[in-house]
């Protein structure tokens, strides 16, 4: 079996988060080294597929003696849903559960980056996507000519790259926009739950350097899709290419292909190149886009 049900584990900057949390999740990330000290779970909706393995996970965490609370975000509805995961077994778990419920055009802020849902197409509740959205960052710094104009290296270059102005010793001020570049764009990593393609997502992708999106079903399935609110790996493509991404991951790919995706594959890169299926374990990299690299 190369794909377990949904669960995606994202890691920014010594944070790690969650998003949907299927059955099994707790021994996929053991098997692949994820962290159980989770700063926060995002859950797309609430289908069994989706959530089920949340009871278990949190009961693990309770175990192993974490007494921070973990925060957990949803559509609509979370809080009577996980509420409900908090209450199951006969033992109360050792921390508290955070609980917001989010609709679409909502943001969770963090430092330095903020999550933004966006309204998806499936059956049944509302469910939503996330986009994780980072903020400008500073120029870059240039040191060399900053020892040529005879700054001194230590609190002056800071201030300077903080975008302080300086008047040195001898009266000479110095503008940031002397030593510092222009402002450069942080990342921008979009993830659909269950969904049809729908124009919310191609607004929320524009311009994204990652988009994951469902591919539930190949060409032949297409009617299906449809019917049950999925997309085809062809139309997750499409979606991509509209949208401007820079990569696209196909994931909730149905057990029909669960052990050989080529065709879903093959469908979606004759529309959008930049194409991978994901499988159990799969690892992407972001790097910044002034940094190269896919």
């Amino acid at each position: 079996m190369e794909r377990n049900v949904s669960s995606i584990a994202l890691q920014r900057e010594g944070e790690s988060f969650l998003f949907d949390c299927g059955e099994g999740t707790q021994r996929q990330m053991m098997r692949y080294g994820i962290t159980f000290n989770l700063d926060g779970i995002f859950f797309t909706h609430f289908h069994t597929d989706h959530i089920l393995g949340v009871v278990g996970l949190i009961r693990t965490m309770s175990l192993q003696g974490r007494t921070d609370a973990l925060r957990l975000w949803g559509p609509p509805g979370a809080e009577r849903t996980l509420r409900r995961a908090e209450s199951f077994g006969s033992e109360r778990i050792a921390f508290a559960l955070d609980i917001t419920e989010l609709k679409a055009g909502d943001a969770v802020r963090m430092k330095e980056y903020e999550i933004q849902a966006f309204p998806l197409e499936h059956r049944g509740p509302p469910s939503i996507g996330f986009a994780l959205v980072e903020s400008e960052r500073r120029g870059r710094f240039n040191p060399e000519l900053a020892v040529q104009l005879g700054i001194p290296e230590g609190p002056l270059w800071g201030r300077i790259h903080r975008g302080e102005t300086i008047t040195l010793g001898d009266g000479r001020v110095i503008e940031p926009s002397t030593l510092v570049g222009e402002t450069r764009p942080g990342r921008r990593v979009v993830l659909t739950g269950d969904t049809r393609p729908c124009a919310a997502t191609i607004l929320a992708a524009q311009g994204a350097d990652l988009l994951v999106h469902e591919a539930t079903f190949g060409d032949e399935e297409a009617d299906r899709a449809a019917e049950t609110g999925h997309s085809t790996a062809r139309e997750a493509a499409q979606v991509a290419k509209m949208a401007g991404v820079r990569e696209l991951v196909l994931t909730h790919v149905s057990a029909r292909y669960a052990r050989d995706a080529g065709d879903l594959e093959k469908e979606a890169r004759e529309v959008f190149p930049a194409t991978k299926v994901a499988r159990d374990g799969y690892e992407v990299d972001v790097p910044f886009r002034d940094e190269g690299g896919p």
